[in-house]
């Protein structure tokens, strides 16, 4: 995959696990092309878990919410597990605000 100015990816490891970090601002402008972008990263050949690093998003609005839910249901579709991992304290209380902890597999 890929790496831009927002996403970079760390190729799978023998187990299949895909790592997927995100920085700067998930909003109206880079929503559709971050959740594009994990969507695809869930086709991989041998991607088993996504592992989405959100520790470096400063920022997120419900848009941005809304293409990680859709980038989740993509990966779920290929029988890929999608987490949500390392919340930066603006995304952890977005995610928690709108009770989607458990759809990412955060703890409470």
């Amino acid at each position: 995959m890929p790496n831009d100015g927002m996403i970079s990816y760390e190729p799978a490891d023998p187990d299949g696990l895909v790592v997927a970090t995100l920085t700067g601002e998930l909003d109206l402008d880079r929503a559709d092309d971050v959740r594009d972008s994990l969507a695809r990263a869930a086709t991989i050949p041998g991607c088993r878990f996504l592992r989405v690093d959100a520790s470096g998003l400063g920022f997120i609005d419900s848009y941005g919410l809304g293409a990680l839910v859709s980038a989740r249901n993509s990966a779920a579709a290929e029988g890929v597990t999608f987490t949500l991992a390392e919340p930066s304290p603006p995304v952890r209380k977005a995610v928690e605000v709108t009770g989607l902890a458990d759809v990412f597999g955060l703890p409470r």
